[in-house]
């Protein structure tokens, strides 16, 4: 395979292009190149308690420069989601300063107070305090339909894998019989879709990059997208190669894209 047929490249970030608050090795050098050979990218992260701001300043920290327009997270696609099928309708909002940050950005609305919400918003919550998990246990006992970011249970951060999202949608749906109504992330069709129609390409023209199996590769084949599988994040080689649907490459890292790169300069 060769990238004469690619010209749109949807990245992912956690175990990709950083772990936690490091750079991975080879992930600066890669986008360079990748700047330098004109291809369109996208960074598709299932991230949602980062705002697109957040994340474009942690990147350019890197010494990884990005518009914010190439940035697409599973907040900034909730928040369309909910203007597109629900206007009108009032959130209550679970996550991190990012996931306001974006829903603000975009013009949500959001409840005052968690019985008077019709969504419940659901993403990662690294500050999380016993009354914000309690909030948001009212708004589902109230009738606020679930709507999460993502599924995962783990994402790649300092130090090896970390608690994600999976665990809190558990504790709503466990204490209050409630059941999640939309989920917005990798692999579903709303981040593949909304990365196409970032890169302004057609699924056949792009590649995906990313580190897992579950939401990175799962994505890519659901949606008609090339994948490669990067071993820098949350799936070994030996798992990669037995897995059911296998990606089109297995890189050691990000890096291993200046060889496609090579073969499309000859």
């Amino acid at each position: 395979m060769t990238l004469h047929a690619i010209d749109g490249l949807i990245i992912d970030l956690d175990g990709t292009i950083y772990l936690g608050s490091e750079a991975i090795e080879g992930a600066r050098e890669a986008m360079a190149l990748v700047r330098a050979s004109g291809k369109r990218v996208v960074f598709l992260s299932n991230r949602g308690n980062y705002s697109r701001r957040m994340c474009r300043e942690k990147l350019q920290a890197m010494g990884i420069p990005a518009a914010a327009e190439e940035i697409v997270l599973t907040s900034t696609v909730t928040a369309s989601y909910l203007l597109e099928h629900a206007p009108g309708s009032k959130a209550w909002l679970f996550g991190d300063e990012g996931l306001h940050e974006e829903m603000r950005s975009h013009g949500v609305k959001l409840a005052t107070k968690p019985e008077e919400a019709d969504w419940l918003v659901i993403t990662l919550h690294e500050t999380l305090t016993y009354a914000e998990l309690n909030a948001a246990f009212r708004a589902a006992r109230s009738g606020a339909k679930l709507i999460v970011t993502n599924e995962d249970k783990t994402f790649p951060g300092d130090g090896g894998e970390c608690i994600d999202v999976g665990a809190t949608i558990a504790a709503i749906v466990h204490t209050t019989g409630a059941q999640v109504s939309v989920v917005v992330g990798k692999p579903s069709a709303y981040m593949s879709d909304a990365a196409l129609r970032a890169l302004q390409l057609p699924p056949e023209r792009c590649l995906v990059i990313g580190d897992s199996l579950h939401s990175d590769v799962a994505l890519g084949k659901r949606a008609g997208i090339r994948t490669a599988l990067v071993l820098t994040g949350s799936t070994s080689r030996e798992r990669a190669e037995a897995a059911e649907e296998r990606p089109d490459l297995i890189w050691n890292s990000i890096l291993d894209i200046r060889e496609l790169l090579q073969l499309k300069e000859e």
